[in-house]
């Protein structure tokens, strides 16, 4: 059986149905049901999975392709339609921008620049994500920071100092830089026992995301607590300190003569 369209043509198709987010099993559940597509494949939910990659925006790879009609919403692992063939509206014969467009331009802009800066992060070596996390604790005011040595690390990738009132507080910190998985309670409780008795608080970054039970133990009573920072807020921290990000104010005009004609 010849196919009418291609595989991105059918997963937009079933896309564009919804204003959400599918997974990969979804979209291919419905390309199925609506006859979109026939796949010849011994794994086709493989097969799309790699289509709809390759044409996602933030996922860049030497086979990707310059095309992008999805957004890829890397945590939940689904997909959704840019939308980018509702960006104009005509007026007079010509194509103009809305406003509203605009606003969701912007923001689909800004979930694909979190995921890119997200992926550079994670490809960062050990050592340099080590270096980039202290270099960050110093924006917040830590002080006296240092990344230990490998061979004496004792399970503490660095240490430092936070002034709090007219004190200074001891504060170790872990860094996982990860791409897959999840951090565990386990691997925070390993933290704990290691800065346990030496500093006051501990702070653990990750590329990744922490299991329900690992944020559940991050504070116990009686023990040291550990601060969890996962990926997207690490992002979160550089947007909002400009750390190693920089931005332009760009103005919108909105039409307001009429308030002045009243």
């Amino acid at each position: 059986m010849k196919n009418k369209c291609t595989i991105i043509e059918a997963a937009k198709k079933v896309l564009s149905t919804t204003n959400g987010f599918m997974s990969v099993t979804e979209i291919y559940t419905q390309i199925l049901e609506h006859s979109l597509y026939v796949f010849h494949a011994q794994d086709p939910i493989s097969v799309l999975r790699g289509e709809l990659r390759s044409h996602s925006v933030g996922i860049d790879f030497p086979t990707a392709s310059s095309k992008k009609y999805f957004f890829y919403d890397e945590s939940q692992r689904r997909f959704r339609l840019l939308g980018s063939e509702n960006r104009t509206v005509r007026k007079n014969g010509k194509e103009q921008v809305s406003l509203r467009t605009v606003r969701e331009m912007h923001h689909e802009y800004v979930d694909a620049f979190r995921l890119k800066i997200l992926n550079q992060l994670k490809c960062l070596n050990p050592y340099e994500f080590e270096k980039f996390c202290m270099n960050l604790l110093e924006v917040y005011g830590f002080i006296d920071l240092s990344v230990t040595q490998k061979s004496r690390d004792g399970g503490i990738d660095g240490f430092g100092k936070l002034k709090i009132g007219l004190a200074y507080m001891n504060v170790a910190f872990q860094c996982k830089r990860w791409n897959t998985g999840v951090v565990a309670r386990k691997e925070i409780d390993a933290f704990r026992g290691a800065i346990q008795g030496e500093y006051e608080q501990g702070i653990f970054f990750t590329t990744s995301s922490f299991t329900k039970e690992a944020m559940n133990y991050s504070i116990k009573q009686g023990a040291v607590p550990v601060i969890l920072i996962d990926g997207n807020m690490i992002v979160d921290f550089m947007i909002e300190k400009q750390f190693g990000i920089e931005h332009e104010n760009l103005p919108i005009y909105i039409n307001a003569l009429d308030q002045i004609l009243s």
